[in-house]
C-alpha cells in the first residue's frame, strides 16, 4: 500500500506567536529584498536561525530536516510528520509536513512547495553556513535548473538591527537572568556541587519565562556555574565538582525566551580572594567598564578591541584574553547560529548603529599552578540607541559585591 509523501495537517488553531503579524511581515519583506537584489526566485532556509527569525518556529531536529520556503507572495514550513500539526499552529505562514515513509520525502516537500506557488527554480537563495554537503548536492539535484545562491550573510545583516518588538523580548530576558544569578548567588556554600547550583538558577528563569511569555514553548533555559579549575573555559558545563572555601567562581545565567538568547556572567570569589586575584580581577573590571563605555553609534568593532587590548597589554595580561570583547543578541543558542557579523573582535569591521544589541564580555585566563589562577569574566547587554547604549543588565559586578 502506497503511502503519502505529504500531509497538510492544520490541527487545532494557531497560538499567539512570540511577535506580532506586522512584525514578520516586517521581516519577510526584508528578505524579499535581498531575493530581489540578488535576482533569487525564491528563499530555501534550513537552519534554526533563519526558520525561527522569520516563522517563529524552532526545530528539533533529530536527524531529520527542517525549511522554510519564502516566495514573493508568502512563505511555507517544511517540516517532519513527527511533529504532527505543532509546526503549523506555532509558525507564521503555510505549512506542509513530510512523512518518513520514502526517503528524501524531505526534498521533494520543499519541491512541491515551490511548485503549488508557480515559482521557477532558475535561481534560490539558501544558507551556505547552515547547509551541509550532502543537503547541498540532495536539493542541488532536486532542482537540478536552479542556480543555488548564498544569502545568509545578507540575511545575517538584516537580524543584526532589531525592532521594538526584539529589544522587548531582549530587555525581558536580561531581566530573567538577573532573577537567575540571583537565585544562584543566594544558594552557594561551601559543599554545594556546579551543578545543584546551576539547577536552582535554571529553575528561576524557567518560571519566570513561563510568567512572562505564557503563550510560549518552555525550552534551552541554562546555567554555567564553574568553580576553580573549570572557571578557565567560558563554555565549560558545570559538573559535580563541590565547592571549597576560597575558590573562584563563574556564575553565568542564559534564559532562553522563545529562541531569543540573553545572558549574565558574573565572577564571584567564595571567601576573601588573595592579593593576586584580587589585583586580576580588578583590571578585568577595569576592561570591562572601559568597553561599556564604548559601544555607541559609530564606534568600530574592531576598534573597540584594539582599545580595550592596551589596557590588558599594559597589565601583561594579552596573551590571557580568551575571546573577542562582545556579540550581538538575538535568534541564538549554543546549537545554533549567531550574527557572526557583530562580535568585537580585531578582525570585524562593523559599525555599530541604533537597533543593534550587543555585549561588553571582557574575559582572561589564568592557568593553573600560577597566582590567581582561573578564569576572570564579566557580561552585560547593551541595547545601542541613537544618543549612546542603554544597559539592561542589573546584578552587579567587581570585588564590592561579589566576594561571598
Amino acid at each position: 500500500m502506497a503511502a503519502e509523501r505529504l500531509k497538510i495537517m492544520h490541527n487545532g488553531q494557531k497560538v499567539p506567536l512570540t511577535f506580532s503579524p506586522a512584525e514578520f511581515e516586517r521581516r519577510l519583506g526584508g528578505l524579499r529584498q535581498i531575493m530581489a537584489e540578488q535576482d533569487c526566485d525564491a528563499v530555501v532556509l534550513t537552519s534554526y536561525h533563519g526558520i525561527k527569525y522569520y516563522s517563529d518556529f524552532l526545530f528539533t531536529s533529530f536527524g531529520r530536516s527542517y525549511a522554510l520556503v519564502v516566495t514573493p507572495e508568502d512563505s511555507v514550513s517544511v517540516t517532519a510528520n513527527i511533529d504532527a500539526g505543532m509546526p503549523w499552529r506555532r509558525s507564521h505562514g503555510e505549512n506542509i509536513v513530510y512523512t518518513d515513509w520514502r526517503r528524501d520525502n524531505y526534498f521533494f516537500g520543499i519541491t512541491e512547495a515551490l511548485r503549488q506557488r508557480g515559482i521557477r527554480t532558475r535561481r534560490i537563495g539558501v544558507e551556505y553556513d547552515f547547509l551541509t554537503l550532502d543537503q547541498h548536492a540532495k536539493l542541488q539535484a532536486a532542482l537540478p535548473d536552479a542556480e543555488l545562491v548564498d544569502i545568509s550573510a545578507a540575511a545575517m545583516r538584516q537580524r543584526m538591527v532589531k525592532s521594538a518588538e526584539e529589544i522587548e523580548v531582549i530587555t525581558h530576558g536580561a531581566r530573567i537572568a538577573d532573577i537567575g544569578g540571583y537565585a544562584a548567588r543566594e544558594v552557594i556554600r561551601e559543599g554545594i556541587s556546579e551543578y545543584e547550583v546551576a539547577l536552582i538558577g535554571t529553575e528561576a528563569m524557567v518560571h519566570e519565562i513561563a510568567r512572562t511569555f505564557p503563550d510560549s514553548e518552555i525550552r534551552d533555559t541554562w546555567v554555567w556555574f564553574q568553580s576553580g579549575i573549570n572557571t578557565d573555559g567560558a563554555h565549560n558545563w558545570a559538573t559535580t565538582r563541590k565547592l571549597e572555601h576560597g575558590d573562584i567562581l563563574s556564575l553565568n545565567c542564559f534564559p532562553m525566551s522563545s529562541g531569543y538568547y540573553t545572558a549574565l556572567e558574573r565572577t564571584l570569589f567564595l571567601g576573601e580572594p588573595d592579593e593576586r586575584s584580587l589585583e586580576l580581577w580588578k583590571t578585568n573590571v577595569e576592561v570591562h567598564e572601559a568597553g561599556l563605555e564604548l559601544i555607541r553609534p559609530g564606534a568600530v568593532c574592531s576598534e573597540i578591541a584594539a582599545e580595550l587590548n592596551l589596557i590588558y597589554a599594559d597589565a601583561g595580561l594579552l596573551p590571557n584574553r580568551t575571546f573577542g570583547y562582545g556579540h550581538s543578541f538575538g535568534v541564538l543558542s549554543h546549537y545554533y547560529g549567531r550574527e557572526a557579523g557583530l562580535e568585537l573582535r580585531e578582525d570585524i569591521n562593523t559599525v555599530i548603529e541604533p537597533g543593534m544589541v550587543v555585549s561588553m564580555e571582557p574575559m582572561i585566563t589564568i592557568p593553573e599552578g600560577q597566582p590567581g589562577a582561573g578564569g576572570y569574566r564579566e557580561h552585560d547587554i547593551l541595547v545601542v540607541e541613537e544618543n549612546g547604549a542603554r544597559n539592561i543588565t542589573g546584578f552587579p559586578f567587581g570585588p564590592e559585591h561579589n566576594i561571598l
